[in-house]
């Protein structure tokens, strides 16, 4: 891994998660491949989520209503894995715990993948 990849890739989820809570839907789609699947379980089902999708909703407003009551995210990304033009990211957010896979694109890193779970206030943040 490259620390250059590895900038890249940081300022691909940031344009994720910070263009999804400040509303940014040219942020939002920048980081997002086309393709992209968005789970989240609910309970044996799943909830999903597309690119188009998530950029409407960002384009919305929807993050910005879900922000913590102090307004701070506290977004923090762990590139867990770069091989080649494939990654594995894990984020931890106060609202969000999300595990991302990305691709190197000829236009730079794309989420192509995303798991995820509400934060509960109680949950644990290792």
């Amino acid at each position: 891994m490259t620390t250059t990849d590895e900038r890249a890739i940081e300022a691909t989820v940031l344009d994720y998660f910070e263009g999804w809570f400040e509303g940014d839907a040219g942020r939002m789609e920048r980081a997002l491949h086309p393709g992209l699947a968005k789970r989240a379980p609910e309970g044996d089902a799943l909830d999903e989520s597309t690119a188009d999708g998530m950029i409407d909703a960002t384009a919305r407003g929807v993050g910005k209503t879900r922000l913590p009551p102090d307004g701070d995210p506290r977004i923090q990304v762990d590139v867990v894995d770069v091989f080649g033009g494939i990654a594995a990211v894990i984020v931890r957010s106060a609202v969000y715990r999300e595990y991302l896979h990305l691709i190197r694109t000829s236009a730079g890193w794309r989420i192509v993948n995303a798991l995820w779970e509400r934060v509960s206030s109680g949950a644990d943040q290792r």
